[in-house]
């Protein structure tokens, strides 16, 4: 009896090999389950992006809910704000994009504030500007890329928009309290943007003032410029000798008088 034992559980052992097998076998269904689904969820996702892009027709309606007040129905202008026809796909991006538009209050000048609309809504609402009102369109890649001559952008934006942007892109204060924003933070786009429309105090730099190739390089020494790290450590701002001597009478003089003071406390 006990070799009868011995002999039928020796006849039901199952070799190593079978149980890897089988592990392999559930690991590869599993694997190609998870695969399929992950397929099925990243197509259903690719379909519901392109039913949601929106449109022209969109952005008419993101329009004459938001804009029309100021500018019209017909992109003519009202007496609270002017006329759209022919500024284009590329200033409304620019003024949507940075938060000037819509206007919060009438004043010398729209600031910039938290953007209002998603990418997709503001390129709806250029979109479909540019269909009614058509203007300047948005620059290749080539122009904002950043690859340009640094060294003659940074002589032409000398010369055309440091008086008022100041040399070292930091801004500075105009007339009636206006003023000419920093740039250090601006992308190749905007930079383009505001040659190309010339927003608020800003005059247009067409192709016969400066041409793309001008535009290019004048992006690229920006680009550059704000990439770069002050060599002098602190930069106060970057806003030129006034700040720079205001810090000095302040803390370099402040500290001669309180080593003077303590010299002459130490001493009685």
């Amino acid at each position: 009896m006990a070799r009868e034992k011995k002999m039928r559980r020796s006849g039901g052992r199952r070799s190593p090999l079978a149980t890897a097998a089988l592990i392999g076998i559930g690991l590869l269904i599993t694997g190609g389950g998870y695969a399929a689904a992950s397929a099925a969820v990243a197509s259903t996702a690719e379909t519901s992006q392109v039913q949601t892009a929106l449109t022209a027709e969109d952005g008419e309606k993101l329009f004459q809910a938001n804009c029309a007040t100021c500018h019209g129905l017909d992109l003519q202008g009202t007496d609270n704000g002017p006329s759209l026809v022919g500024v284009g796909e590329l200033a409304v991006e620019f003024q949507v994009s940075t938060g000037r538009m819509p206007l919060q209050m009438q004043g010398p000048q729209a600031p910039q504030k938290p953007v209002q609309f998603t990418e997709e809504q503001i390129l709806a609402m250029a979109d479909y500007v540019q269909s009614v009102a058509p203007g300047p369109e948005y620059p290749s890649d080539h122009v904002t890329d950043g690859e340009g001559d640094v060294a003659r952008g940074a002589e032409l934006f000398r010369i055309n928009c440091a008086m008022c942007h100041n040399v070292a892109a930091a801004g500075g204060a105009l007339t009636e309290g206006k003023y000419a924003p920093d740039i250090m933070d601006t992308s190749g786009l905007h930079i383009y943007a505001a040659m190309v429309t010339g927003p608020q105090n800003m005059p247009v730099f067409n192709d016969m003032n400066l041409t793309e190739e001008d535009k290019r390089d004048i992006i690229s020494a920006l680009l550059y410029q704000q990439q770069m790290q002050a060599p002098g450590g602190f930069t106060l701002g970057s806003l030129g000798p006034v700040s720079e001597g205001l810090f000095v009478w302040i803390f370099g003089i402040g500290a001669l008088v309180a080593i003077t003071v303590w010299i002459t406390a130490k001493s009685n």
